[in-house]
């Protein structure tokens, strides 16, 4: 039990249950909504290929977090002793046989998805993905922003993969009707693969900062210890005030609309918490002050996510 317990916490559940969430969120209350308002359109992708898409995922990323950990042992000796399971519960070689299979599976899931669904480059782009993944942990993550970016476009992918298996590449498959349904799911994704992209890079930052004494002493060169605290401090309120933005924006295109609960919801769940966050971030000098910095943009991107809900109601 005690070795399951370990199991978990080192492909990190709770993580992969945001993406499961957010996932089947983006499909029940956006996808969904869409092809009822349209009857007459016909939707091939049911809850089976959800399933299979969203066991793809998990697996995948489950993988990613397993060989992170493998290559990042002696850093978090320094960072994170406490939370150490790979040669302290789990022996490494069990580590990458873990990752291997779990990736392996994931891929091929994607491929059989894929075939059933006639759209292949789901298989594809999943391969690139645990390539990624792979490379980030054993390179780019210990170089200047390349690592941050990556996983922001990983986590946004998470959001766009509905999208794209929604696509087919088959010639006259789609009538006017039907590619003006796509391209409605398309902004949605784009808009929820952005506020990914934006809060994971945002996180991944910060996270940066926590973890630099570790980081430096293994002569990492994240944006911390090449451009220096200040420096980063300044890089993640930019972006900080640019997720704002949008969302104020998107607020006011919601009032026009007269989507009031919505606006209420982005206002104080999201919205607010952002400032927060941004006030908080220049007064935050220790680690455990970048920790709960972390833990408070880990927050709002749950509430991001479970603002979809919202569409399920207002897309009807």
């Amino acid at each position: 039990m005690k070795l399951f317990v370990a199991f978990l916490k080192l492909i990190r559940y709770p993580n992969l249950f945001f993406i499961a969430l957010t996932q089947f969120l983006f499909y029940y209350c956006i996808i969904l909504p869409e092809y009822a308002r349209h009857p007459e359109l016909t939707h091939e992708f049911d809850w089976l290929h959800l399933v299979l898409l969203i066991a793809a995922s998990i697996l995948i990323a489950a993988a990613g977090y397993i060989i992170n950990d493998y290559f990042d042992l002696n850093i978090d000796r320094v960072n994170r002793p406490e939370r150490l399971i790979i040669e302290k519960l789990i022996k490494r070689r069990w580590a990458i046989v873990w990752h291997l299979a779990l990736s392996v599976t994931g891929i091929v899931i994607s491929f059989y998805l894929g075939w059933k669904i006639g759209n292949l480059l789901i298989g594809i782009i999943n391969i690139v993905c645990v390539l990624m993944l792979w490379f980030y942990s054993t390179t780019f993550k210990r170089q200047l922003l390349i690592g941050n970016i990556i996983i922001s476009l990983l986590t946004a992918w998470v959001v766009l993969v509905l999208y794209v298996a929604e696509m087919k590449f088959l010639p006259g498959r789609y009538d006017k009707e039907h590619i003006s349904l796509i391209t409605k799911i398309y902004k949605y994704a784009v808009m929820y693969g952005g506020f990914a992209f934006i809060i994971s890079l945002i996180r991944e930052v910060i996270k940066d900062m926590e973890d630099m004494e570790g980081d430096e002493k293994y002569n990492c060169k994240t944006m911390p210890i090449v451009w220096g605290i200040p420096a980063s401090k300044v890089f993640v309120a930019v972006w900080l005030i640019v997720l704002i933005g949008a969302l104020l924006v998107l607020e006011l295109y919601s009032i026009q609309l007269t989507w009031w609960w919505p606006v209420l919801y982005n206002l104080l769940l999201i919205i607010l918490p952002l400032f927060h966050i941004l006030r908080k971030l220049f007064k935050a000098f220790t680690t455990e002050d970048f920790h709960n910095l972390s833990n408070l943009v880990k927050l709002v991107m749950l509430t991001g996510i479970l603002s979809m809900l919202f569409f399920k109601w207002y897309l009807i």
